[in-house]
């Protein structure tokens, strides 16, 4: 088994793991607060709302499927449409206007700090570096203000892909897109249950944002795994064992 030592590229998570998403989700929150008054309607809230939370647990039910048979990038919103009694446009509308475009003022305020440490110590490195999300990124990278020249962009919806997270699908095909094994990309994500599951699945290191304390790689390489708090962490996971 190759060690961290051999990492050649590193690959992000985008949504926890590029900007504190509980931020996010708190200003949209308030921002989906005022819609009664601001759409004129408490109806059309109350229909954007159960689309909303009718979109986002479908779409961790959407995690269980192996290998759809069917292109997610439609079946996320038809599942949603046929629960809620409306159109698979109108899920569609619904969802691009408040999960994906009106969020995008809110992120360079919500971003992690050190990012721009991060992506300059890669380069210094001659390390790759790459983006893979369950959901579209650029639009997200722009809102970010990230302008680093990222090799590898991907949504779990690609049809390449066409798996959503702990799915090892999309890890595998950023790895072929490189050009590495799997032990020689680490994978940078937020949550235990969808980017380390996924991460293991795939056979690659990881590093998970977590509140708790932080660990460091072992540097025996009999675990590939350690927990960090910032950006800074994984400056450090990258000074101390690439």
């Amino acid at each position: 088994m190759k060690d961290v030592h051999q990492i050649r590229a590193i690959l992000l998570d985008l949504d926890g793991t590029l900007y504190h998403q509980r931020s996010l989700r708190g200003l949209m929150a308030l921002e989906l607060s005022t819609a009664p008054a601001t759409l004129g309607s408490i109806r059309e809230a109350l229909r954007i709302w159960r689309i909303l939370k009718c979109f986002r647990e479908g779409r961790e039910a959407l995690r269980a499927m192996k290998d759809p048979c069917v292109p997610l990038v439609g079946l996320q919103y038809s599942l949603v449409a046929e629960r809620v009694c409306v159109t698979s446009r109108e899920v569609e509308m619904v969802v691009r206007e408040w999960m994906y475009r009106r969020p995008l003022k809110y992120l360079r305020i919500c971003r992690r700090r050190g990012m721009e440490e991060f992506f300059q110590l890669a380069a210094e490195r001659g390390l790759r570096t790459g983006v893979f999300s369950d959901y579209p990124v650029r639009e997200k990278l722009q809102g970010l203000g990230i302008h680093v020249p990222l090799t590898v962009e991907l949504c779990g919806t690609d049809p390449e892909i066409n798996a959503l997270k702990p799915n090892p699908k999309g890890f595998l095909y950023a790895c072929r897109l490189w050009n590495l094994d799997p032990e020689q990309v680490l994978y940078v994500g937020d949550r235990h249950d969808v980017d380390a599951c996924g991460a293991k699945a795939a056979g690659m290191p990881y590093v998970i944002f977590s509140r708790g304390t932080s660990r460091g790689f072992n540097q025996s390489a009999t675990t590939k795994y350690c927990s960090i708090s910032n950006f800074r962490g994984l400056c450090n996971v990258i000074h101390s064992a690439i």
